[in-house]
């Protein structure tokens, strides 16, 4: 099972498409900077790309 799951994901977002640039953007970003929005434990993902989708479902990144 995917964690986090889409349908919590596209609640926080709105659209698939969103979501891809947004994750995108993100990841990005966290390979640039080494700047992560929580502590590296609470992650349960490995991976840039599943960090980036649970800072989603848990708020911490927001579109404007």
């Amino acid at each position: 099972m995917i964690n986090p799951s889409i349908d919590k994901l596209l609640n926080e977002v709105g659209s698939k498409y969103l979501l891809v640039n947004l994750v995108s953007k993100r990841v990005k970003e966290m390979e640039e900077t080494g700047h992560y929005q929580m502590k590296e434990k609470e992650y349960n993902s490995k991976k840039a790309i599943g960090k980036s989708l649970e800072e989603v479902a848990n708020h911490l990144i927001h579109l404007k």
